[in-house]
C-alpha cells in the first residue's frame, strides 16, 4: 500500500486521490469536533479518545510497520508539543464558546496562514486567481462564525475569551499541518509517521486528565467510551488522510479543501444538534464551497 502510494506522487492520479483525501478529512474533521463538543467535558471528550487511539496504534507501531529512521525522533518530539498545544487550546475554545461560533473561526484562520506557510516552507506558488479563492472561503468561514455568534443565545457571556481561544487554536492548525506534512514527508513510508504520531500523541491529554476520569462513575463511562471508539476511528481517517494529502499533492491545496468542514460542521450542528441553518448560513457554505472550488480549479 505504501509502495502504491509513493508511486502516486507527483502524477494527475496523486493529486485526484489528494483531492478525495481531502474532502473526506473535512467531513471526518467536522464530525471529530462535534463529538468532542458534544455532551461530556471536553477535555474528557478529549482524554477518552486520545487513550483510546493511542492504544490502538501501538500494536501498529511497534511490530507492523517500519521503525522511524533515526532522523524521525526530533521530528516526532516536534509534532507532540505542537499537538498538544493545539489540543490544549482546542479545549479551552470549546469549554467557552458555542460549537457553530467558535469551530468556523479555528477552521477559517488555518488555510491562510497555511498556504502561506506552505510557500515559505515547501516552496508551493499559488495563483493570483487560487488566492482570490482563499480569499473567498476564508471570508465566508468567518462571516458564518459571526452570523452565529450574533444569534447566539447560549455561552454569550464567555463568548470573547472563546474567540480568542479560537483564533490562537486557528493558527496552531495552520502549524501542525505544515509541520506535519513536513514529517510525512521526511520518512519512506508514510503508514510509520501516521502509526507512530497516533502512539506518541495519545497519552498527553489522557495523562493531564488522569484524575478526572478516574473519578467518573460506571453511567459516564459506557457512553464515554463508545464514544472515544468512534472518535478514534474518525482521528485516523482524518487526520491519516489530510496527511497523505499533503504527500501527494500541495500542502496548502489539501489545507484549504479541508476546511470545507465548516460546511460539514454547520450541517451536523442542523441534523444532529439540532441547530438552525436558514438562507443566510446556507448562502455562506455556498461561498466556502465557492473559495474551495476556486482554488483547486484554477491548479488544473
Amino acid at each position: 500500500m505504501a509502495d502504491f502510494l509513493i508511486s502516486l506522487e507527483g502524477t494527475d492520479a496523486g493529486r485526484h486521490l489528494a483531492l478525495a483525501l481531502a474532502l473526506l478529512a473535512a467531513l471526518l474533521h467536522a464530525l471529530f469536533g462535534a463529538l468532542q463538543k458534544g455532551t461530556h467535558d471536553p477535555w474528557v471528550s478529549r482524554a477518552g479518545i486520545d487513550l483510546t487511539y493511542g492504544l490502538i496504534a501501538a500494536p501498529f507501531a511497534l511490530f507492523i510497520v517500519p521503525w522511524p529512521e533515526p532522523h524521525m525522533w526530533p521530528i516526532f518530539a516536534g509534532a507532540f508539543v505542537i499537538h498538544a498545544i493545539y489540543k490544549f487550546l482546542q479545549a479551552m475554545t470549546y469549554d467557552r464558546g458555542a460549537y457553530t461560533v467558535v469551530y468556523p473561526v479555528v477552521r477559517g484562520t488555518g488555510p491562510l496562514f497555511t498556504v502561506a506557510a506552505a510557500g515559505l516552507v515547501f516552496g508551493e506558488v499559488y495563483a493570483p486567481l487560487q488566492w482570490a479563492g482563499v480569499a473567498v472561503l476564508t471570508g465566508g468561514i468567518l462571516a458564518l462564525a459571526l452570523y452565529n455568534a450574533r444569534h447566539l443565545v447560549e455561552q454569550r457571556e464567555t463568548l470573547a475569551p472563546a474567540l480568542g481561544f479560537a483564533l490562537a487554536t486557528g493558527a496552531m492548525v495552520a502549524a501542525y499541518t505544515t509541520f506535519d506534512a513536513w514529517g510525512i514527508r521526511a520518512t519512506a513510508n508514510p503508514f510509520t509517521f501516521l502509526a507512530w504520531f497516533f502512539f506518541l500523541d495519545g497519552f498527553f491529554i489522557p495523562a493531564l486528565m488522569s484524575r478526572r476520569l478516574i473519578t467518573l462513575s460506571a453511567a459516564q463511562v459506557r457512553p464515554l467510551l463508545g464514544r472515544s471508539v468512534l472518535g478514534a476511528f474518525v482521528a485516523y481517517f482524518s487526520f491519516g488522510s489530510i496527511m497523505l494529502a499533503t504527500r501527494l499533492d500541495k500542502v496548502g491545496e489539501a489545507a484549504v479543501l479541508r476546511e470545507t468542514s465548516t460546511v460539514f460542521a454547520a450541517l451536523i450542528g442542523w441534523l444532529v444538534l439540532g441547530e438552525k441553518v436558514g438562507i443566510v448560513r446556507t448562502m455562506l457554505m455556498a461561498m466556502i464551497a465557492a473559495g474551495a472550488l476556486i482554488v483547486e480549479g484554477a491548479s488544473r
